[in-house]
C-alpha cells in the first residue's frame, strides 16, 4: 500500500461546480516501501473534484512520481485504490472548501436495517448449529429472550 506524504495543490479553480486541483513539482509526494517518490508532472497533473457528488471525474489520468531513477506511473483511480488519497482530499475539501461530508439520513436508516438484518439473519444460523450439534448451551444463550415469538 502506498501513503501519501505531501498533498498541496499548486493551484485550484472552481468552474461552476468542478473544483480543479493542479499540483506541481514538490508539493505532492508519496511513500512506497519506505521510499519518498516525489510528483512529476509529465503526464496527469490534476484532480478534478464534481463538488455536488463529491466524486472524482479524472479517475484516468496518469500520475507520475520519481525517486533517482525510478519512475511510478499511477491512473487516478488506482491511486486511489491502493494508497490514503482519498483521506488527504477529503481533509482538504472539509478544511479548505468547507464542504461538510455529510451522510444522508436515508442512507444512514438503510445501513441500520441491513445490519439489523444481518445479525438477525446470523443469529438464526447460530440456533441452527446449535440444533445440528445437539450444543443446548449454546441454544439456550441464543433463544434468551425470543418468548415473543
Amino acid at each position: 500500500m502506498l501513503s501519501v506524504q505531501r498533498m498541496m495543490p499548486f493551484f485550484t479553480s472552481q468552474e461552476d461546480f468542478r473544483l480543479r486541483l493542479v499540483f506541481a513539482y514538490q508539493y505532492f509526494s508519496i511513500i512506497k516501501g519506505g521510499e519518498v517518490y516525489q510528483f512529476v508532472p509529465t503526464e496527469g497533473k490534476e484532480i478534478v473534484i464534481n463538488m455536488k457528488s463529491l466524486q472524482v471525474e479524472n479517475l484516468g489520468e496518469v500520475f507520475v512520481f520519481q525517486r533517482g531513477t525510478r519512475f511510478l506511473r499511477l491512473p487516478l483511480y488506482q491511486l486511489l485504490l491502493i494508497s490514503d488519497l482519498h483521506l488527504h482530499l477529503t481533509s482538504m475539501l472539509e478544511g479548505t472548501f468547507n464542504v461538510e461530508m455529510k451522510i444522508p439520513e436515508v442512507v444512514v436508516e438503510e445501513t441500520k436495517n441491513i445490519v439489523a438484518e444481518l445479525e438477525e439473519t446470523n443469529k438464526m444460523r447460530m440456533i441452527d448449529y446449535a440444533l445440528e450439534t445437539n450444543n443446548r448451551t449454546l441454544f439456550n444463550e441464543l433463544t434468551e429472550g425470543m418468548h415473543e415469538w
